[in-house]
């Protein structure tokens, strides 16, 4: 393992006399080289020894008697449970290195028309629903709009949270609202939102999981505390506003919606620059993965695709449409794609 040894914090004593006359000396020089590897490995990665013991599945109390030269049992049982966690480390590592980062954010043609929305929910402010199909972009949109305003917070949703209780949850963790009395937590969240001023948006990710009632509690923050609200999610989030159901009438939620931006399918020009941005890739190779694209699932096809094409090449290879047609015929998700 090449790892420039760095044992600072994992200081290795010397083994006790015990130690010494309890194991054979073939056992021995295994754990001194094992323990050394160890310490290297972990203060390379800043593991703790509670972390490395958890990750190689070593008690704790055997692994520090291991580590310290103290253990009197079977030496050879903990020398293989390590060895056996320093080989698969050392995989992980080569197999993370043959796998490609996905580019950072890019300001995409669907995500300037998310984040234009988005703008307008937060300095109105208002109430804006933003629909788009799997994997044109608009969780990463978000999170980048998140990371990159003041007094902007996201939160999902799902079917465990889609109620009133259970979305004021979520959102009380994300705005940091300590609040146990359920009566009192929609108040003490809008009071957070009310306190921070002009200029507070909420985004409320996988919105199509919210009930009715669910949404019509997001309305009441843009209507009381005067902060932008944008519901996020696929298009069953706003179709059912669109078709005569029975029950309460929608009339005052759809009034309120001052911006909705629907985005059905991934724009062609979005795709290619995507995948630009993953390498200087031939235009064949170009035209396969557009094709992949325009699937179910977008951009998220792309780099799904385009990572396990990069792991089955070798050190020398360039990428090809040979590449690209295996790793996509490799995850199988052509019928459900």
């Amino acid at each position: 393992m090449n790892i420039k040894a760095n044992t600072t914090g994992w200081e290795l004593p010397n083994a006790t006399a015990e130690f010494l006359a309890k194991h054979q000396g073939s056992e021995i020089q295994i754990w001194s080289a094992l323990r050394i590897e160890v310490a290297q490995l972990a203060k390379a990665s800043g593991f703790t020894k509670t972390e490395v013991a958890r990750r190689s599945g070593v008690a704790d109390s055997t692994f520090s008697q291991w580590l310290s030269g103290k253990y009197t049992g079977t030496l050879s049982s903990v020398n293989d449970d390590i060895d056996k966690w320093l080989r698969a480390a050392s995989e992980a590592r080569n197999a993370v290195a043959r796998i490609p980062r996905p580019p950072a954010f890019l300001n995409l043609k669907a995500s300037t028309e998310i984040i234009d929305t988005l703008e307008w929910a937060h300095y109105c402010p208002d109430l804006v629903m933003i629909t788009c199909g799997a994997g044109v972009g608009k969780t990463e949109t978000c999170r980048h709009y998140e990371r990159t305003r003041p007094h902007v917070y996201q939160a999902t949703v799902s079917e465990n949270t889609k109620t009133v209780h259970g979305m004021l949850v979520e959102l009380a963790q994300e705005l940091g609202v300590n609040e146990h009395n359920p009566a009192r937590l929609a108040r003490a969240i809008g009071n957070k939102l009310r306190r921070m001023g002009d200029g507070t948006l909420l985004i409320v990710d996988e919105g199509q999981h919210l009930n009715d009632q669910a949404l019509n509690q997001l309305r009441h923050f843009v209507d009381i505390y005067e902060c932008g609200v944008a519901i996020v999610g696929n298009k069953e989030v706003y179709d059912r506003f669109q078709t005569d159901r029975s029950g309460p009438s929608y009339d005052q939620l759809k009034s309120r919606i001052g911006k909705r931006l629907l985005i059905d399918n991934p724009y062609t020009e979005d795709l290619v620059r995507y995948i630009h941005a993953w390498g200087n890739f031939s235009d064949d190779v170009v035209e396969y993965l557009v094709g992949i694209g325009l699937k179910g699932g977008a951009l998220r096809q792309i780099e799904k695709t385009v990572k396990l094409a990069m792991m089955l090449l070798g050190e020398d290879d360039t990428l090809t449409v040979k590449h690209v047609a295996t790793a996509w015929k490799n995850r199988n998700v052509e019928s459900i794609a």
